[in-house]
């Protein structure tokens, strides 16, 4: 039967519009599916994305190979992204780990970065405090930390970057969202929101937390959604200015365990210092349950707890207003993203964030366009195979 495409991509967020890339640069045929950030939050009826943002750490540092080899791949082609799209995502103010010292966290992110020729620093206590003032640690740490090569991205810049490529590269970008996927007579077909259908010789449903959702698979993927608030400390222009040096933060002490971004300028022209780190875990189980939770501002709870943590660790800011936003992050059994087939041999999936994959998400794409254009990924340094589990 005859195909539309010979390959589609459902979702358009940071692994989809980066495997549309990467495919459409190798081969004909190539669409990607996937709205564009809505405009109006609180009253929108699809599916949404947690890259609509201006804030994601990036660096290689990491305890676990797999993941900061999956960073080091992708963070080696952002200049190309970049100049290629003309898009600028990216800034270099470096990543510092911070965790009790002499725990395995510090000692396996220093032998992993080794491992991958990372140039990194080891601080104590005192090298901390002299090299970050602006920062009030807990006593007992131990920092690694990354000056080049590492920092933070713009997510929001990062998918725009990416599906311009992929268009100019000959893929077709449809603005829409997928609500089936199902095989049929060799090959698979995929209805819209929108009402359109699409037929597609090979698809790839890369789209984050919403991959959960009814009728895209023949059997849901093993992904747990949680739900995640994220919190925005607004911060004067003299503040920007004076921690200017500020790195991106990875803290673990006893009852922290956060990410912190130094001041980024917003679409609304503001400042602002983001956090993350909830203390506890909301599960959301469905499509509905997602919908609804990233039309909410989050919880205040959450809010309570980042607030009190920021006031402890940056305690010389004043911010001129604290804000929230929903977020949700994606776990898998095995800590990795899932790529692979699933029981159809026209259906593969692209998913599994597990909160940290916004800074390897080239990397991601770049192997869920080799599994549809090869059939399989090839073992490429990686520990692990990336099978995807279904329920």
């Amino acid at each position: 039967m005859a195909v539309d495409f010979k390959y589609i991509v459902v979702g358009r967020g940071l692994m989809g519009a980066a495997a549309a890339r990467h495919l459409a640069r190798q081969a004909d045929g190539v669409a990607v599916i996937g709205p564009d950030e809505p405009t109006d939050r609180k009253a929108h009826q699809g599916v949404f994305a947690s890259h609509y943002d201006e804030g994601r750490i990036t660096r290689t540092i990491d305890p676990d190979r797999n993941w900061a080899l999956l960073a080091n791949r992708s963070i080696g082609r952002y200049g190309e992204i970049a100049r290629d799209s003309g898009i600028d995502f990216y800034r270099e103010v470096g990543c510092v780990v911070v965790a009790p010292t002499g725990g395995d966290y510090i000692e396996k992110t220093r032998r992993a970065a080794i491992s991958l020729d990372v140039e990194t620093s080891l601080l104590d206590e005192a090298g901390l405090k002299a090299a970050f003032p602006f920062f009030a640690f807990p006593d007992g740490g131990t920092g690694v930390f990354e000056a080049r090569g590492a920092g933070h991205i713009s997510p929001r810049k990062l998918v725009k970057a990416q599906s311009l490529l992929a268009e100019k590269a000959g893929a077709a970008v449809i603005r829409d969202h997928v609500v089936s996927i199902r095989s049929e007579g060799g090959s698979a077909v995929v209805e819209t929101a929108g009402g359109r259908t699409y037929r597609g010789a090979k698809v790839l449903l890369a789209a984050g937390g919403f991959s959960i959702a009814k009728n895209l698979l023949p059997r849901p993927v093993a992904m747990t959604v949680y739900a995640r608030t994220v919190t925005l400390f607004e911060v004067s222009e003299a503040d920007a200015v004076r921690l200017a040096t500020m790195p991106s933060l990875i803290l673990r002490a006893p009852g922290i365990d956060i990410y912190l971004l130094p001041p980024i300028r917003y679409p609304d022209g503001k400042f602002y210092l983001k956090i993350g780190g909830d203390p506890d875990d909301l599960v959301l189980s469905d499509d509905a349950g997602m919908r609804a939770w990233f039309k909410t501002e989050g919880r205040d709870t959450v809010r309570a707890h980042l607030k009190r943590i920021v006031e402890g660790l940056v305690p010389n800011i004043v911010p001129l207003s604290i804000s929230t936003a929903a977020c949700v992050v994606s776990h898998t059994e095995s800590g990795y993203p899932m790529i692979g087939y699933t029981s159809s041999p026209e259906i593969a999936v692209l998913t599994g964030c597990a909160g940290t994959s916004a800074k390897s998400s080239d990397e991601i794409g770049r192997l869920g366009a080799e599994l549809l254009l090869s059939g399989g990924i090839s073992e490429e340094g990686y520990s692990t195979d990336f099978t995807p589990q279904f329920r």
